[in-house]
């Protein structure tokens, strides 16, 4: 398969592509590295991105950002970043993408154990998330020739856990590897409109 992995240079992302790259053709996809540029929140850039690659079987989502900070005291701009980068820009990738994926081809994004269990001073992420996995379920019932579209949720990732382990108290890192895979078996398995929960 030749697949799109739209920030797969960071953390996540470059255990899903060490992971994929083993049997299939990996573009990596980000705003600063990577084969090709993207920005996911900027609509001409997830079309000059799907421009440059040509044909692609699938596209990983590893990508989205969102505001940490106090809620007393955040503008409604940063609590809008979630859904402008996190949530609005990965839709982009399946709205500009579902006419060029090939049938039968996969999309997966990611969401975040933060909607399921919220922590302080993360309401721009709990929100994103949410209405990540929303348009998964909702999406699914839609897709036509055959895509796929799923989510995941990886749970605090084991190379993110001193940054932010004092925040999760009592919570496991969960190994990359077990997220990687969870990331695999989105794309080469059969099920469509699931969040598979890497935690």
């Amino acid at each position: 398969m030749r697949i799109i992995a739209v920030g797969g240079a960071g953390t996540i992302g470059t255990a899903v592509v060490k992971r994929l790259s083993a049997r299939h053709d990996v573009i990596v996809a980000g705003r600063t590295s990577g084969d090709v540029r993207v920005d996911i929140a900027s609509r001409d850039s997830v079309a000059r991105m799907y421009d440059e690659v040509g044909e692609f079987d699938a596209v990983v989502s590893t990508a989205g950002e969102a505001h940490f900070g106090a809620l007393g005291t955040a503008s409604e701009d940063e609590l809008a970043v979630g859904v402008h980068s996190k949530l609005l820009g990965q839709l982009r990738l399946v709205l500009l993408g579902r006419s060029r994926i090939s049938r039968g081809g996969a999309f997966t994004l990611i969401s975040g154990y933060l909607f399921d269990d919220p922590i302080p001073d993360a309401v721009s992420f709990a929100v994103a998330n949410g209405g990540v996995e929303g348009f998964v379920r909702s999406a699914a019932l839609s897709m036509d020739r055959g895509v796929r579209i799923n989510a995941v949720s990886p749970g605090l990732a084991e190379d993110s856990a001193a940054e932010f382990g004092a925040l999760n108290p009592g919570r496991a890192p969960v190994p990359m590897s077990r997220i990687a895979a969870a990331f695999e078996r989105s794309v080469e398995g059969w099920r469509t409109g699931e969040v598979i929960r890497a935690w």
